[in-house]
Formats: C-alpha cells, sequence, structure tokens
C-alpha cells in the first residue's frame, strides 16, 4: 500500500522483490495449474490453450500470481498482459488493445510491421475459419479490407467518417479472432498467453473477443492460453440500474455473464484462499526478525484475516515503525492496520499533501490515460509539479510509471556536496499507475460524488484538446450530471457514432442514453432518439422499437429521417416475428408521405411484410395492387428496381410465367447485378431486396444466375464484416441455389455452415427456419432420412411455425419428411394444411411447395380418385409456370396414375424436361421411375450415374412414397 509514514524510510527493490514472494505463499497449487497449462500449450499448441480462471477477494494476491506466471511463462512464450480498469468499463476494446497493441508494435520494431503490412497475419485465417468451399465463387475479401475494419477497434487506424455503414460487432469480432490467429501462427514458437487482470472491470466489448477465441476451434480454441483474474462473481446477475454520475462503478451483469460462461469452459478454476497462520508466521518472521513470536504473529493473522495483501503492507508499516514483534506490541497491529485499507491509506495519502493527493485523484479517473501531460490539463499544475508529486507518490509505492528519466532533485533549501549524494527525481515519460488495484479502488472511491463528477467533466474536455476524439472523452461524459449543455449532447452522438464505426453498438447506446437524459433541446431531441433507436438495432430489439416510435410522434424529423425511422422500425418488427405491424406501419407513414423515393421505400416494404407474412387476409388483392403499379416501371431508378424485385418474388410465388418472373427480375437488376445503393449490404434497401431476386431466379429455373447473385453477397458480407446471421443468411442462399442445380453436397456444405454461423448469433433466428429446412428437404434428397429427423427436431422445424413464410415453403417440406419416415396420416394432415393456407392466397408454385405431389403419392393407395385429381391440378399450375422442372415433376407425378403404356409415355415426356433443367437432381429420379417401368437396365444405369453425380442414393422408383 504505502511504504512511507511520517519520518518513515523508502521500500528498496529487493524489499519489493520479497514482498511478491511474499504475496506468492501457499500459491503453490496455483502455479504449478498455470505451469501446466503453460506446457500444455507449447507442446501441442494445435490442440489449443484454454481457459485459467483464478478468483479471490481484493488482496488475495491475484495481481502478483499473474505476474509470477508470466515471469514464469516468458522464456517459452509471449505473454501478453492487460488490467480492466474501474473507469474504463465503457470504453470498448480497452483490454484488447492493450493486449495487441504492445504486441502488434513489437513485431513493427522486428519485422517492419506497420498498419499496412499488419495483413500478413491474416492470410489463410479466413479459410481456416470460415471453411468456404474452394471454386464456389470468387476469393473472399481481401486481407487489407479485414484489417481495415479491425484497425479503428485496435485504436491503429481513425473510425470511419459517419456516414459509413456502421461496422458489424460480430464481423469485427471475427476479424480480431483471426487477427490473433494470425499473431499465433507467426509466434508458433512461442504461443501467446494472454494474461488479464481484473477482468471484472474488463469492457464488454473485450471479453466476447476472449470469449469467441477460445470458441473458434472445436478442439479447443486457438492456440493461445487466456489466464482471466477477477473478484469473486455476484450469485445471480440482476437487471442493470441506470449509472448515476460520479457513483462508484459496479459490475454489470453482462460482465458477469461472460465472465461465468469463460468459467464454465475453463480448463481449471481456482479460488484464492487467505494465508494461514502458519504461512502469516513465516512472513512476520522474514519481515521482522526470526524471534516473532506466536501472540504476535497470531495478532497479525486476525488483524488481516490472512489477507496477503494487507499482510504485508502492515509488516512493512510495523518495520517501519521499528515495532519489536513480540506479545507485549500485537496490541499496536490493529491500529496500524486500519491505515492498510480504505480510509486508512486514504489518510496516510492526505498526508503527504494535497498535491499528491490531487494528482492521485487524477490518476484514479483517467486511469491509462494518465500521462503527464494529461495529468497536468487535468489539475492544472505545471510539469514540474506533476513530477514532483509524482515522485512523492511513486517513493510512497502509490503509483508507478510506466517509463521515466532521472534527474537531480533541486531544490533552493538543498545544496548538494561532494560528500552528499545527490538526491534524483524520476520524470514520468509515460502513463502513471497505481502499484495495486487496491489503492486505484480505494482513491477513487473516497472522493465526495460532486469531486468525482467535476474530475471526469475536466478530463473529458482534457482528453478533446488534446486530440483524443469524442469516444476518448465520451467514458468521462457519462459520469457528468444533466445540465442541458447542447454540447455534451453534440459530443455523445459523435462519440456513439465512432462506437458504432468500431463495432460497438452496446457502447454507442450508453452514450446516446446520456444525451437522452442532458437533454437535448426540442430541435434535436427525436433526432437523438432516432439514433439510439438505430444503435440499438443489433443489440436490443424492444428498445429500438420504443425509441423509434417515440422519436415519430415528436416532431423534429424532416421527411428523410421519417422514412428511414419508419423503415428501420418496421425492420426491427419484421425480425421480431411481428410482419403484420411491420406492414401497417410502414403503410399508414406511406399515406403521410409526399410521392417520391421515400414513399415507393416504404411501399416496397409494405408489400414485402405483407407477402412475408403466413397468412394474409387478402393475398390475391395485395398481389393485384403489387401487379397494378409496377405495371409501367421498367428500372428507371432504385425505387422502381426495388418494387420490381418485390412483384418479382410475389409471381414467382403465386405460380406465374417463369418467364415473366425472370423479366422482372432482369428489370430489377443493372446488367445483372444489383443497382449501386440496392446492394447486399446497403441499408437504405436492406439485403432483403437483392435476395428476393435471387430467389425468384432460382425457383424460375436460373439456379445460375441465382448463384451468382448469392455468391456475391457472401463475398459482400464478408468485405462489411457481416458475419453473423447476414453471412449465415447468404450461405443458405447458396445452399439453395445448389439445391435447384442438384449438387447436393455442395447445399449441403453451405446449409450446414449457414446453421453454423447462425447458431453463433443465437436461438431461433429467422435464417434457422429458412436452413433448417432447406437442410432436411436436401438431406431428404440425398436418402438421408435420419439426418433430415435430427435436423428437424434439432431447431424444432414444425409447428408452431414462425409469423413469416419459410424458405421453402416449410409444412410441405416436414410432410414429405412424414412421408419418408412412413407416418402417412400425419404427412398427409401436414400436407392437406399446407394445401389449404396457400390456395387461399393464390400461391401455385409446385416447386417452391410442393405438396402437390407428395400429397398424390401418399392418397396413392387410399384415395386413389383424389390423389388424382390433386396431381392433374399440379399438373396444369405446373404447365403455366412453364419451367422444365416444374413441369418434368408433374409428369413424374401424374405417371401414377396412368396406364402402364401412358406411364412410360408420361415418364418419356418428363425426363425430356427435366433433361432440359438445371435440376439434376429430379432428372435422376425420373431416369429412374422411366427404368422401373420400361425395365431398362440403360437408363437404370444412367438414372444411377447421375444420382451419384448428384451426391443422392438410389432409391426405389417414386411410385412409392419417396425415402
Amino acid at each position: 500500500m504505502e511504504a512511507l509514514t511520517r519520518g518513515g524510510a523508502e521500500r528498496t527493490e529487493p524489499d519489493a522483490a520479497s514482498a511478491r514472494g511474499s504475496l506468492l505463499l501457499e500459491r503453490g497449487p496455483e502455479l504449478a495449474a498455470a505451469a501446466h497449462a503453460v506446457e500444455s500449450l507449447v507442446a501441442e499448441p494445435a490442440r489449443g490453450g484454454g481457459v485459467l480462471v483464478y478468483r479471490g477477494e481484493p488482496g488475495m494476491g491475484k495481481t502478483a500470481l499473474l505476474a509470477e506466471i508470466g515471469r514464469n511463462a516468458r522464456d517459452r512464450c509471449t505473454v501478453l498482459t492487460a488490467r480492466g480498469g474501474e473507469t474504463h468499463t465503457s470504453a470498448p476494446f480497452h483490454v484488447t488493445r492493450q493486449l495487441l497493441q504492445p504486441a502488434l508494435e513489437a513485431m513493427n520494431a522486428l519485422d517492419g510491421l506497420n498498419a499496412e503490412t499488419a495483413v500478413d497475419l491474416l492470410p489463410d485465417q479466413l479459410d481456416k475459419l470460415e471453411q468456404v468451399e474452394q471454386g464456389d465463387h470468387a476469393a473472399y475479401a481481401a486481407d487489407a479490407d479485414d484489417f481495415d475494419r479491425i484497425a479503428p477497434a485496435l485504436g491503429l487506424a481513425p473510425p470511419p467518417p459517419p456516414s459509413a455503414a456502421p461496422a458489424d460487432p460480430h464481423g469485427v469480432r471475427g476479424g480480431l479472432v483471426r487477427l490473433l490467429d494470425g499473431l499465433a501462427e507467426r509466434l508458433r514458437d512461442r504461443p501467446p498467453v494472454l494474461l488479464v487482470d481484473d477482468a471484472q472491470w474488463a469492457d464488454a466489448e473485450s471479453l466476447a473477443w476472449l470469449d469467441a477465441c477460445t470458441r473458434t476451434r472445436q478442439d479447443g480454441g486457438l492456440p493461445v492460453l487466456v489466464v482471466l483474474a477477477h473478484r469473486p462473481l455476484p450469485p445471480e446477475p440482476h437487471a442493470p440500474e441506470p449509472h448515476a454520475p460520479g457513483a462508484p462503478v459496479t459490475v454489470a451483469p453482462a460482465t458477469v455473464a461472460a465472465l461465468a460462461a469463460l468459467g464454465d469452459r475453463a480448463v481449471l478454476t481456482l479460488g484464492l484462499d487467505a494465508l494461514t497462520p502458519e504461512a502469516t508466521a513465516v512472513l512476520a518472521r522474514d519481515a521482522l526478525g526470526g524471534h516473532a513470536d506466536e501472540p504476535f504473529c497470531h495478532e497479525l493473522w486476525t488483524v488481516t484475516s490472512g489477507n496477503p495483501y494487507e499482510t504485508v503492507e502492515l509488516l512493512a508499516k510495523a518495520r517501519d515503525r521499528k515495532v519489536d514483534p513480540v506479545a507485549g506490541s500485537a496490541a499496536l497491529l490493529r491500529g496500524l492496520g486500519a491505515g492498510a485499507r480504505g480510509g486508512g491509506l486514504v489518510a496516510r495519502l492526505e498526508a503527504l499533501g494535497p498535491g499528491p493527493t490531487r494528482l492521485a485523484r487524477a490518476i484514479s479517473v483517467l486511469g491509462t490515460d494518465s500521462t503527464p501531460q494529461l495529468l497536468g490539463a487535468l489539475t492544472g499544475m505545471a510539469r514540474s509539479e506533476v513530477t514532483a508529486h509524482t515522485d512523492r507518490l511513486r517513493r510512497a509505492r502509490i503509483v508507478t510509471a510506466a517509463s521515466s528519466t532521472e534527474a537531480p532533485a533541486t531544490s533552493p533549501h538543498t545544496t548538494p556536496t561532494p560528500t552528499t549524494p545527490t538526491p534524483t527525481t524520476r520524470t514520468p515519460t509515460g502513463p502513471l499507475e497505481f502499484t495495486h488495484p487496491l489503492i486505484a479502488t480505494a482513491v477513487y472511491e473516497s472522493m465526495p460524488a460532486a469531486t468525482r463528477t467535476a474530475l471526469h467533466g475536466r478530463a473529458a474536455w482534457a482528453l478533446a484538446e488534446a486530440g483524443h476524439g469524442p469516444a476518448a472523452a465520451s467514458r468521462h461524459l457519462l459520469d457528468v450530471h444533466p445540465a442541458d449543455d447542447e454540447d455534451v449532447v453534440r459530443r455523445l452522438r459523435a462519440a456513439a457514432a465512432e462506437h458504432l464505426a468500431v463495432g460497438a453498438p452496446d457502447a454507442a447506446r450508453r452514450c446516446l442514453d446520456r444525451a437522452l437524459a442532458e437533454p437535448p433541446g426540442p430541435e434535436t431531441y427525436a433526432t437523438v432518439l432516432y439514433e439510439l433507436g438505430c444503435a440499438s438495432l443489433l443489440t436490443a430489439p424492444a428498445a429500438t422499437v420504443r425509441h423509434l416510435r417515440s422519436a415519430l410522434d415528436l416532431p423534429g424529423l424532416d421527411d428523410a429521417l421519417r422514412v428511414d425511422a419508419t423503415y428501420r422500425l418496421a425492420q426491427v418488427l419484421a425480425h421480431n416475428n411481428q410482419l403484420g405491424e411491420a406492414a401497417r406501419t410502414v403503410a399508414a407513414e406511406a399515406v403521410r408521405t409526399p410521392p417520391g423515393t421515400g414513399r415507393r421505400r416504404l411501399q416496397a416494404a409494405h408489400f414485402m411484410y405483407e407477402g412475408f407474412q403466413a397468412a394474409e387476409e387478402d393475398g390475391p388483392g395485395r398481389s393485384r395492387r403489387l401487379a397494378e403499379l409496377t405495371a409501367d416501371f421498367t428500372g428507371a431508378d432504385n425505387a422502381e428496381r426495388a418494387l420490381l424485385a418485390v412483384r418479382a418474388f410475389d409471381a414467382m410465388l403465386r405460380g406465374e410465367p417463369a418467364a415473366e418472373v425472370v423479366r422482372l427480375c432482369d428489370s430489377a437488376l443493372v446488367d445483372g447485378a444489383p443497382a449501386r445503393g440496392l446492394g447486399w449490404t446497403d441499408t437504405t434497401w436492406g439485403f432483403e431486396i437483392p435476395a428476393l431476386t435471387g430467389i425468384a431466379y432460382a425457383f424460375a429455373d436460373r439456379p445460375d444466375r441465382a448463384e451468382a447473385l448469392f455468391g456475391e453477397a457472401v463475398r459482400a458480407f464478408e468485405i462489411s464484416g457481416w458475419s453473423g446471421a447476414h453471412l449465415a443468411f447468404g450461405h443458405t442462399l447458396l445452399g439453395l441455389a445448389h439445391r435447384r442445380r442438384g449438387n447436393l453436397p455442395r447445399a449441403q456444405h453451405h446449409l450446414e455452415e449457414g446453421l453454423r454461423l447462425a447458431d453463433r448469433v443465437g436461438d431461433g433466428l429467422p435464417v434457422h427456419w429458412d436452413t433448417a429446412c432447406l437442410l432436411v428437404d436436401t438431406l431428404l434428397a440425398r436418402g438421408r432420412t435420419a439426418e433430415a429427423r435430427d435436423v428437424a427436431d434439432r431447431y424444432a422445424f414444425g409447428p408452431p411455425w414462425p409469423g413469416a413464410i419459410v424458405l421453402p415453403d416449410g409444412p410441405s417440406v416436414l410432410g414429405r419428411l412424414l412421408l419418408a419416415e412412413g407416418r402417412r396420416e400425419e404427412a398427409v394432415h401436414t400436407l392437406e394444411a399446407a394445401a389449404e393456407a396457400l390456395t387461399v392466397r393464390g400461391r401455385h408454385h409446385v416447386v417452391w411447395a410442393p405438396w402437390p405431389f407428395d400429397l398424390a403419392r401418399a392418397l396413392a393407395t387410399t384415395d386413389p380418385d383424389r390423389a388424382a385429381r390433386v396431381a392433374t391440378e399440379a399438373h396444369t399450375h405446373a404447365e403455366r409456370l412453364g419451367t422444365p422442372t416444374a413441369r418434368g415433376e408433374a409428369l413424374r407425378c401424374l405417371a401414377l396414375f396412368a396406364t402402364p403404356a401412358e406411364s412410360r409415355r408420361l415418364l418419356t415426356r418428363a425426363v425430356a424436361h427435366l433433361a432440359a433443367s438445371p435440376s439434376r437432381y429430379e432428372e435422376s429420379r425420373a431416369r429412374l421411375d422411366l427404368a422401373h417401368a420400361t425395365g431398362s437396365a440403360t437408363t437404370l444405369a444412367e438414372a444411377t450415374s447421375l444420382a451419384t453425380t448428384c451426391g443422392a442414393v438410389t432409391a426405389r422408383a417414386s411410385t412409392h412414397p419417396p425415402e
């Protein structure tokens, strides 16, 4: 704590080393566990190092333990260290920067590495982590794009301008994981060991990154050992309460949950116990002499409760006071011990004088930003004063400097002589920090709330004046009392924009929440609510809905912002399975919006969300209105192109002629690609517009065009760092394109990758429904019924169905699964429900929703007349649709109810249609049917060869229920 009392002597470096050893007494098991973990990492880095966790009350020696682990590992590993800061919990990537920046700077010194050449750490990591099949599409995002995305989070580049799209948190986190993986690859002979002290104060973004690093590889994570030390966690995290400005910081519930999750996966979690009376006696005799008697040592243990830090500090004070360690002096220990914690420390700090006290308080507020320049600005001290007070604090072992220079300490009252050593003063050149986290906490919490608040306000000003940017100052503005200050609102809004740009939406939300509390003026209040709603979009949908509705209810938003707020509100409602409310929201705003691009943007969203609903009151009427609206559109601008894409998708679902569907899709694109402003990562119109175009192509027998679009989607999402649900959906769409082309193994690969990526984001997402549905369909086509059932059960694929349609029709695919399992009655019931729901909406695409074919097969033996009627009606719809796939499949189904001669004729026609289609799997099935009908060995060989090429098994003829 403090080595100097009034008139005391300075602790020497050997004393400090002795204290370090004292703090490690009885820590043999903990050190042995770390040594074993390091040994395992060095021996087999490919297996991953895992997580090691130490938990203990303040003063139990966690800091000393981590330091010793680092010293022991340094000969064989690259040791990277960081410490959570009580005043830095709201600073995103604070711990990540501490860990990675020194490593990158060291590589810069050794290899000439810089922000431009650091991308060399990233090659091959995308292939390793994303496992994308070669040849599916052009190469993924360049490594430079990956580094550009994470450089702002690391503080190696300024944030993108506010006009840029917000960075996807999953993409930034994934880029940082790949960077660490690349760093570990570069350092394969000295694998990284990451030591994080006071992890209870770590920022949420860094904890999420560490969590991802330990989950990335199925065999145990990256070749990195993560060692965490933190205080005991609350038993159950409660809902967070608003942080009062100037109040001491508490551990956030999200931090508790993150640390608990890391602890659950740790190779070992160890709690640090207090010292035993025997160990305390050893320390007393080492420090004060072997004659320290038992009563004295026992009283020492009683006063400190065996806390190692307090024990070492109390012994230092006893030595400084020349206390004789015998029973008669034991009573003195309780008084001396009061100064080793909390208020006692503060009293001794204040005894050093007002200057050192003011400087210590400033350090507790600035944290790792405590450079001499900023400390001078915050305290109003001259550089010489900062240097002098720092030296007093350093000699009292309260602070330490990262780097310093020594100079003679001159004073008008001191004249050095040749026989008198010249006193020296260390001039700090780097940031100052407290010698122990307990000191930082004690100093920070000792200040009156008003003083803390005032210092945070001055700190924000000092950082801004020093050019540190709005984000750096924002953590201090969060602790300033609201005062109707528009400048504070402006700074917090700018900080929120920077946080969004580096992939930290939660930090942005905190800034905007605080800006609302200031509060903004009437002319900007609604705009701040709109920005807050947008910041919460990815992390808190309920809050987004609340904020955007409030913004729309207030004056202050111009027409463009009203349209955008409404569009985003509808997006959140739709993604939250409230499609009806989303459609009504945009429809109501469209009526109030003047004619132009804004209104058409809302109209496109209205038709889209109504069409996405699993049920609607007047589907045919909506389709008619959409067709009338777009009848004269040529794709002259993005508003027309977006509405044409919606129209193409609707026409496809209705089973309108495929030639018209393709024409509409072509009109929605420019030279076969999404127009500028309508791309996959464009936030104005959303990814849904190009997705609808590609899906319509896929079911219009143009999966080649769909694959080109979907390959671009994956590239765009990767380049933009959208590695969560968006990238999952991109892989799902690629799986669809390959399924429609009959390449079942590649379809399965992309669909499984889509589920893997979606699982990383959460449970029950819309993309889970689509991907599971397509994967079940693909596995059934491959003859893997048991695997299909496993997928269906794992993702609860079945009723109750979501409020949105599933890609392709979910009940139709479930009916096919039930039929393959021999559960005919359940299949019939499911398929009849699908028929009823789709027919009333006028949706007759027999490939999107193949219920007629499977229902006809299911009824063939029990109700052949009805089955034949179903097959005949399906053929009529297939002929209207006009694709070779639909016509061929319909003819196969009709052949079930024909005479043998007519059946052979129908199957011959079916093979001819399917041979002209892109659907190789369906063609193999038709050839198999024809082989069984004709007994042709040649046709059977052709069917078998084609099925093998498609990755399917050769099954019985489809005159029987599909297997």
